[in-house]
């Protein structure tokens, strides 16, 4: 066996699969190549996935996460391949990766390990493609900011070796574990990966290990890969940093002298702290920033609507409100209406006027029956809670138009426009994609599509031209995102579209053939990385809070009435075991409809649920086909209103099993 392609996968369905169509496509230019998968126990049905759509590959699936090196370990000592490639499931191979990669190792005898030339899902080259030795001063540097300040430096840019010319082939101390090829010889000496590293650091110990042992390791730009980054280690979070802190403390305490190992532990430290407080003020600053000012302006219009009041219409009999009011109630009205606000969506980014001013209006509202509760001492003034309902909203209005004026993205977010979007495919292919693509939440101006084959039936609608006219395309229709048919492109053409594209900061998405879902990195929301467009409204997060919001009062109030609802339930404990289960987040009241069969739908993830869209049906029996056209229509089409019918009639079925 010439090569054994081992890659980790924990909860990342989606881009499994589309890492390992691409690792079959480069399977075929080189003979003898095993595939194995180590699934660390997700539950996102990668296992099934892979029994469904990949029999031969091989699978270890754990009954609990081991962690990448012990998973990478599992399948590197059942392997048998001359060269193994340790390669992450979010990543995307050329079709001759593999050939180019085992070529090069095949004739250069002092290679240890092989890392390829790795670019972003916007087409960027990553930096850690080439890596050298995380000696203190490198990692200082890198945890610091300074790398980034002097991206060229040989001098702060140790650590991602950023005076190398990233288009040659370079000897390089650290090879990424997002694709790591690797000599059995070599590994047999220097032993598998070290378990004591969880998650990150594994590669650099390893990398180290083989260079210690004599051996050389490369970067070979010759050939390219997708790598697509998730949460967990995009390099802003406060989770890669603290991880990869420990990470480098590990290395260190094993590879350095114990005083360098203090050091080096110390100045990590420091550089954690200052990156992790900056963090922390940048996300309290750009979530409660907007809060503070409405909070402050609402404030202090209300104590100059007092002095107003008093003036024009109390003076006359004396009368003054107490210090209560400035202090207790007016604090108490502003805290009712932010809520408000926050439920109805008005912070969520970018900002909303209405959903602002419908947060105000319900916020008053229930101010107002609250009012009408209290004991009379404590009802100062209806008509002092209607004006501020009208001062709160009016300063809201304009506070967001300033903000808006003076471009302050950080606090209102981006207002979102039309995206202008092409597919580029064949007419079947592309046509699906479409499809696809305005039946989505999204809603993307999609101006057509581009021919990936030079002769093309130009009466297909929407087609705009061949894949030569591309740069024309983008400038004349001013398009803002491409869909690639991975179907229809060689990966190799997609990776050289993306990478000569990047400069246009145009955005990029990756259609899988016979799929429901697109794999990218879109900037649509600037400081998130989106993987996927679902079909739905329910991935909307006003959505999600209000379907998590109505799960709580209703739990509720069932607990409240349960004597009643237990003569009306088969299962009366069961009906109490739901409903708590609904309570602590463990379900939701409405769920899908479960398939009868094992069929991967793809459906954007929600909690299961006790009740489903059938409960308001008097019919009983449903096929697949029903069954996936009514879970469909629940994720596209949801609304509260859809909810409460579900629960209404079907409340007999809430002792369900």
């Amino acid at each position: 066996m010439k090569l054994s392609v081992v890659i980790v996968n924990y909860n990342v369905k989606f881009f499994l699969e589309q890492c390992l169509n691409s690792v079959l496509k480069a399977s075929t230019f080189l003979p003898d190549v095993e595939i194995i998968v180590v699934d660390n126990n997700s539950v996102d049905g990668s296992v099934d996935m892979l029994k469904e759509k990949f029999p031969l590959v091989k699978i270890i699936a754990n009954s609990d996460n081991r962690g990448f090196s012990a998973a990478n370990n599992q399948a590197i000592e059942i392997s048998n391949g001359e060269y193994i490639l340790l390669l992450n499931p979010d990543t995307i191979v050329e079709e001759d990766t593999f050939a180019s990669t085992v070529d090069f190792m095949d004739n250069t005898v002092e290679a240890g390990g092989l890392g390829v030339k790795m670019i972003d899902g916007n087409g960027a080259f990553l930096p850690e493609s080439k890596r050298g030795l995380p000696t203190p001063w490198a990692a200082l540097c890198k945890m610091s900011g300074l790398s980034k300040i002097f991206p060229k430096s040989k001098t702060f840019n140790g650590y991602h070796l950023g005076y190398l010319n990233m288009d040659e082939v370079h000897e390089v101390d650290i090879l990424s574990g997002a694709f790591m090829l690797l000599r059995r010889s070599a590994l047999d000496k220097t032993g598998l990966l070290d378990e004591a590293f969880f998650m990150y650091g594994e590669d650099i110990d390893l990398s180290y290990r083989l260079v210690k042992e004599g051996y050389r390791n490369y970067y070979y730009p010759k050939t390219r890969i997708i790598h697509y980054k998730g949460e967990s280690t995009r390099k802003g979070s406060l989770n890669y940093v603290f991880v990869f802190y420990n990470a480098m403390v590990i290395f260190a305490k094993k590879h350095f002298s114990q005083n360098n190992a203090n050091l080096f532990s110390k100045l990590i430290k420091a550089a954690i702290y200052f990156r992790a407080g900056l963090s922390v003020l940048s996300r309290v600053f750009s979530t409660m920033f907007l809060p503070i000012l409405d909070a402050g302006l609402i404030f202090s219009g209300m104590l100059i609507i007092q002095n107003l009041w008093e003036k024009k219409v109390m003076m006359a009999d004396g009368a003054y409100y107490p210090i209560e009011f400035i202090a207790i109630a007016v604090p108490s009205y502003i805290i009712v209406w932010l809520i408000s606000v926050f439920l109805s969506g008005g912070y969520d980014k970018p900002i909303q006027l209405l959903k602002g001013l419908r947060g105000i209006v319900l916020g008053t509202l229930l101010i107002l029956v609250v009012y009408a509760l209290i004991p009379e001492s404590w009802r100062f003034s209806r008509a002092l809670i209607l004006i501020g309902a009208l001062w709160a909203s009016i300063s809201g209005i304009l506070l967001r138009l300033v903000l808006k004026l003076i471009g302050a993205s950080a606090v209102i977010g981006d207002e979102t426009r039309g995206r202008n979007l092409i597919v580029i495919g064949n007419d079947v292919e592309a046509g699906r994609v479409i499809q696809l693509l305005n039946d989505s939440e999204d809603n993307p101006n999609v101006k057509g599509w581009v021919s990936s084959e030079p002769k093309v039936d130009s009466s297909f609608p929407q087609h705009l031209g061949i894949l030569s006219q591309l740069d024309e395309i983008i400038r004349v229709h001013k398009i803002d995102e491409i869909v690639f048919c991975i179907k229809d492109l060689p990966i190799s053409k997609i990776i050289t579209n993306m990478a000569t594209l990047g400069s246009r900061k145009l955005t990029y998405k990756i259609a899988p053939p016979e799929s429901m879902y697109m794999i990218g990195s879109s900037a649509i929301n600037k400081s998130q990385d989106r993987y996927m467009i679902e079909l739905s409204t329910i991935t909307k997060i006003e959505n999600r809070r209000n379907k998590r919001l109505i799960d709580l009062i209703l739990s509720l109030f069932f607990l409240i009435v349960s004597p009643v609802l237990i003569l009306i339930t088969s299962n009366p404990l069961r009906l109490y075991r739901n409903l708590f289960s609904v309570l602590f987040g463990l379900k939701s009241l409405v769920g899908y409809i479960p398939p009868d069969s094992n069929r991967d739908l793809s459906y954007p993830q929600i909690k299961p649920g006790i009740l489903n869209a059938t409960d308001a049906l008097k019919q009983e029996e449903f096929t697949d086909i029903e069954i996936h056209d009514l879970n469909l229509h629940y994720a596209k089409d949801y609304s509260l209103a859809n909810d409460l019918s579900i629960v209404g009639r079907g409340l007999r079925h809430l002792g369900r099993k």
